[in-house]
Protein backbone atom coordinates (compact mmCIF):
# COMPACT_ATOMS: atom_id res chain seq x y z
CA UNK A 1 0.00 0.00 0.00
CA UNK A 2 1.46 3.51 -0.93
CA UNK A 3 2.12 5.93 1.62
CA UNK A 4 0.55 8.51 -0.66
CA UNK A 5 -3.27 8.12 0.09
CA UNK A 6 -4.14 10.21 -3.81
CA UNK A 7 -5.71 8.69 -6.47
CA UNK A 8 -3.97 10.35 -9.04
CA UNK A 9 -1.56 8.66 -11.54
CA UNK A 10 1.76 8.52 -11.30
CA UNK A 11 4.48 9.89 -13.41
CA UNK A 12 8.14 8.88 -12.89
CA UNK A 13 10.85 11.62 -14.86
CA UNK A 14 14.65 10.99 -15.35
CA UNK A 15 16.92 13.95 -15.56
CA UNK A 16 14.27 15.49 -13.51
CA UNK A 17 16.50 18.14 -12.06
CA UNK A 18 16.33 21.04 -14.82
CA UNK A 19 15.34 21.68 -18.29
CA UNK A 20 12.81 19.34 -19.94
CA UNK A 21 12.78 17.26 -17.05
CA UNK A 22 11.85 20.09 -14.43
CA UNK A 23 8.94 21.44 -16.65
CA UNK A 24 7.66 17.96 -17.58
CA UNK A 25 7.14 17.58 -14.08
CA UNK A 26 5.39 20.93 -14.03
CA UNK A 27 2.73 20.35 -16.46
CA UNK A 28 1.62 16.77 -15.58
CA UNK A 29 1.03 18.19 -11.77
CA UNK A 30 -1.00 20.23 -13.54
CA UNK A 31 -2.91 17.71 -15.11
CA UNK A 32 -3.34 15.72 -11.66
CA UNK A 33 -0.06 13.75 -11.83
CA UNK A 34 1.75 12.25 -9.11
CA UNK A 35 5.60 12.94 -9.37
CA UNK A 36 8.68 10.59 -8.96
CA UNK A 37 11.46 13.26 -9.72
CA UNK A 38 15.27 11.04 -10.56
CA UNK A 39 18.52 12.66 -10.76
CA UNK A 40 21.89 13.09 -9.29
CA UNK A 41 21.23 16.40 -8.34
CA UNK A 42 19.42 15.78 -5.32
CA UNK A 43 19.34 19.54 -4.36
CA UNK A 44 17.02 20.99 -7.44
CA UNK A 45 15.03 17.61 -6.72
CA UNK A 46 14.45 18.67 -3.40
CA UNK A 47 13.63 22.20 -4.58
CA UNK A 48 11.20 20.66 -6.88
CA UNK A 49 9.36 18.63 -5.09
CA UNK A 50 8.33 20.69 -2.57
CA UNK A 51 7.70 23.29 -4.89
CA UNK A 52 5.15 20.39 -6.58
CA UNK A 53 3.76 19.87 -2.87
CA UNK A 54 2.74 16.51 -1.43
CA UNK A 55 2.28 14.57 -4.23
CA UNK A 56 5.92 14.85 -5.54
CA UNK A 57 8.68 12.59 -4.57
CA UNK A 58 12.61 13.44 -5.00
CA UNK A 59 14.53 10.60 -5.44
CA UNK A 60 18.65 10.61 -6.37
CA UNK A 61 19.32 7.82 -8.89
CA UNK A 62 21.98 8.05 -11.97
CA UNK A 63 20.15 5.67 -14.92
CA UNK A 64 24.07 4.59 -15.27
CA UNK A 65 23.54 2.41 -12.65
CA UNK A 66 20.77 0.00 -12.65
CA UNK A 67 20.83 -0.86 -8.49
CA UNK A 68 20.45 2.66 -8.53
CA UNK A 69 17.28 2.91 -10.58
CA UNK A 70 16.45 -0.75 -8.93
CA UNK A 71 15.88 1.21 -5.41
CA UNK A 72 14.05 4.08 -7.16
CA UNK A 73 11.56 1.84 -8.64
CA UNK A 74 10.94 -0.03 -5.35
CA UNK A 75 10.76 3.61 -3.37
CA UNK A 76 7.89 4.86 -6.00
CA UNK A 77 6.04 1.71 -5.58
CA UNK A 78 6.00 2.18 -1.79
CA UNK A 79 5.53 5.94 -1.90
CA UNK A 80 2.82 6.30 -4.57
CA UNK A 81 2.56 3.59 -6.45
CA UNK A 82 3.08 1.69 -9.65
CA UNK A 83 4.10 4.28 -12.47
CA UNK A 84 1.73 5.02 -14.81
CA UNK A 85 4.29 7.13 -17.02
CA UNK A 86 7.69 6.94 -17.32
CA UNK A 87 9.45 10.00 -18.75
CA UNK A 88 13.15 8.72 -20.53
CA UNK A 89 14.20 12.54 -20.17
CA UNK A 90 18.02 12.12 -18.39
CA UNK A 91 20.17 13.05 -21.55
CA UNK A 92 23.76 14.65 -22.36
CA UNK A 93 24.61 16.25 -25.31
CA UNK A 94 28.69 16.68 -25.89
CA UNK A 95 28.93 17.59 -29.05
CA UNK A 96 32.16 17.56 -31.18
CA UNK A 97 34.75 16.06 -33.15
CA UNK A 98 34.86 12.28 -33.77
CA UNK A 99 38.17 11.55 -32.72
CA UNK A 100 40.10 9.88 -29.48
CA UNK A 101 40.46 13.09 -27.42
CA UNK A 102 36.08 12.54 -27.00
CA UNK A 103 36.32 8.83 -26.56
CA UNK A 104 34.78 9.54 -22.75
CA UNK A 105 32.35 11.89 -24.29
CA UNK A 106 31.28 9.44 -26.79
CA UNK A 107 30.93 6.60 -24.62
CA UNK A 108 28.83 8.93 -21.83
CA UNK A 109 26.33 9.48 -24.35
CA UNK A 110 25.72 6.40 -25.11
CA UNK A 111 25.32 5.39 -21.79
CA UNK A 112 23.19 7.89 -20.44
CA UNK A 113 21.02 8.88 -23.37
CA UNK A 114 20.63 5.18 -24.68
CA UNK A 115 21.71 2.70 -22.51
CA UNK A 116 19.91 4.97 -19.23
CA UNK A 117 16.95 4.95 -20.98
CA UNK A 118 16.90 1.07 -21.60
CA UNK A 119 17.51 0.42 -18.21
CA UNK A 120 15.00 2.58 -16.61
CA UNK A 121 12.01 1.12 -19.17
CA UNK A 122 13.30 -2.50 -18.34
CA UNK A 123 13.33 -1.58 -14.57
CA UNK A 124 9.57 0.44 -14.52
CA UNK A 125 7.66 -1.87 -17.36
CA UNK A 126 6.48 -3.99 -14.91
CA UNK A 127 4.86 -1.35 -13.31
CA UNK A 128 3.61 0.59 -16.26
CA UNK A 129 2.32 -2.62 -17.40
CA UNK A 130 -0.04 -2.69 -13.99
CA UNK A 131 -3.68 -1.41 -13.92
CA UNK A 132 -5.47 0.26 -17.19
CA UNK A 133 -2.31 1.13 -18.95
CA UNK A 134 0.64 2.88 -19.17
CA UNK A 135 2.82 5.08 -20.98
CA UNK A 136 6.46 5.02 -21.83
CA UNK A 137 7.66 8.81 -23.02
CA UNK A 138 11.41 8.84 -24.49
CA UNK A 139 12.67 11.95 -25.16
CA UNK A 140 14.78 11.76 -28.67
CA UNK A 141 16.25 15.19 -30.64
CA UNK A 142 16.21 15.90 -34.40
CA UNK A 143 19.53 14.58 -34.39
CA UNK A 144 17.55 10.88 -34.43
CA UNK A 145 16.76 11.84 -37.61
CA UNK A 146 19.35 14.14 -39.02
CA UNK A 147 23.29 13.82 -38.74
CA UNK A 148 25.80 16.00 -39.02
CA UNK A 149 29.17 16.76 -39.27
CA UNK A 150 30.56 17.21 -35.44
CA UNK A 151 27.93 15.36 -33.80
CA UNK A 152 28.27 11.88 -34.55
CA UNK A 153 27.39 10.45 -31.40
CA UNK A 154 24.98 12.07 -29.90
CA UNK A 155 23.15 11.37 -33.74
CA UNK A 156 24.05 7.45 -33.02
CA UNK A 157 22.37 7.61 -29.69
CA UNK A 158 18.98 9.44 -31.06
CA UNK A 159 19.13 7.27 -34.10
CA UNK A 160 18.99 4.17 -31.98
CA UNK A 161 16.95 6.00 -29.19
CA UNK A 162 14.02 5.89 -32.62
CA UNK A 163 14.75 2.38 -33.61
CA UNK A 164 14.17 0.99 -29.97
CA UNK A 165 11.45 3.36 -29.30
CA UNK A 166 9.49 1.96 -32.60
CA UNK A 167 9.96 -2.06 -31.88
CA UNK A 168 9.13 -1.03 -28.11
CA UNK A 169 6.24 0.52 -29.76
CA UNK A 170 5.10 -2.94 -31.91
CA UNK A 171 6.08 -5.13 -28.65
CA UNK A 172 4.48 -3.18 -25.63
CA UNK A 173 0.99 -2.36 -27.66
CA UNK A 174 -1.88 -2.08 -26.25
CA UNK A 175 -0.84 -2.78 -23.25
CA UNK A 176 2.17 0.31 -22.69
CA UNK A 177 1.47 3.09 -25.39
CA UNK A 178 5.18 4.46 -26.79
CA UNK A 179 5.85 7.91 -27.63
CA UNK A 180 9.02 8.98 -29.31
CA UNK A 181 9.41 13.35 -28.66
CA UNK A 182 12.11 14.63 -31.43
CA UNK A 183 12.72 17.83 -30.22
CA UNK A 184 14.54 20.98 -32.22
CA UNK A 185 16.85 23.13 -30.34
CA UNK A 186 15.70 23.85 -26.80
CA UNK A 187 16.97 26.11 -24.63
CA UNK A 188 17.88 23.86 -21.82
CA UNK A 189 21.58 23.01 -19.75
CA UNK A 190 22.06 20.82 -22.84
CA UNK A 191 24.74 23.28 -24.56
CA UNK A 192 26.88 23.85 -20.99
CA UNK A 193 28.22 20.87 -20.42
CA UNK A 194 29.69 20.88 -23.96
CA UNK A 195 33.85 21.04 -23.96
CA UNK A 196 35.01 21.42 -27.26
CA UNK A 197 35.61 24.76 -27.99
CA UNK A 198 34.39 25.20 -31.27
CA UNK A 199 31.24 23.24 -31.40
CA UNK A 200 30.33 24.53 -27.61
CA UNK A 201 30.32 28.23 -29.14
CA UNK A 202 28.66 27.02 -32.35
CA UNK A 203 26.39 25.79 -30.53
CA UNK A 204 25.19 28.77 -28.30
CA UNK A 205 24.94 30.80 -31.19
CA UNK A 206 22.57 28.60 -33.08
CA UNK A 207 20.53 28.16 -29.56
CA UNK A 208 20.49 31.95 -28.54
CA UNK A 209 18.78 32.68 -31.76
CA UNK A 210 15.62 30.32 -32.07
CA UNK A 211 15.44 27.75 -29.21
CA UNK A 212 11.86 27.20 -27.68
CA UNK A 213 11.25 27.11 -24.32
CA UNK A 214 11.65 23.27 -22.23
CA UNK A 215 7.78 24.54 -21.61
CA UNK A 216 6.94 24.05 -24.80
CA UNK A 217 8.21 20.66 -25.03
CA UNK A 218 6.34 19.77 -21.64
CA UNK A 219 3.13 20.91 -22.94
CA UNK A 220 3.59 18.58 -25.98
CA UNK A 221 3.97 15.56 -23.72
CA UNK A 222 1.27 16.48 -21.21
CA UNK A 223 -0.97 16.60 -23.98
CA UNK A 224 0.59 13.06 -25.32
CA UNK A 225 0.10 10.96 -22.14
CA UNK A 226 -3.53 12.20 -21.57
CA UNK A 227 -4.99 11.54 -24.93
CA UNK A 228 -7.56 8.70 -24.65
CA UNK A 229 -6.39 4.93 -24.51
CA UNK A 230 -7.71 4.36 -28.19
CA UNK A 231 -5.19 6.35 -29.78
CA UNK A 232 -1.10 7.10 -29.38
CA UNK A 233 0.80 9.65 -30.84
CA UNK A 234 3.58 7.28 -31.22
CA UNK A 235 5.88 9.85 -32.49
CA UNK A 236 6.30 13.72 -32.86
CA UNK A 237 8.74 16.19 -34.43
CA UNK A 238 8.69 19.72 -33.41
CA UNK A 239 11.30 21.94 -34.22
CA UNK A 240 11.30 26.09 -33.30
CA UNK A 241 9.48 27.73 -36.51
CA UNK A 242 12.89 29.34 -37.32
CA UNK A 243 15.43 25.79 -37.31
CA UNK A 244 16.07 24.80 -40.55
CA UNK A 245 17.05 21.28 -40.09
Amino acid sequence: MPDNPSDGPVAVITGASSGIGAATARALAANGYRLALLARRTDRLEQLAVELGGDAVAIAADVTDRGAVVAAAERVRQKLGAADVLVNNAGVMLLGPFDSSQREEQRRMVEVNLLGAMTATEVFLDQLRTGSGGDLVNISSVAGRTARAGNAAYAATKWGMNGWSEALRQELQPAVRVTVIEPGAVATELTDHITDPTAKQASEQFYEQLAISAEDVAGVIAFAVTRPRRMTLNEILLRPTGQPG
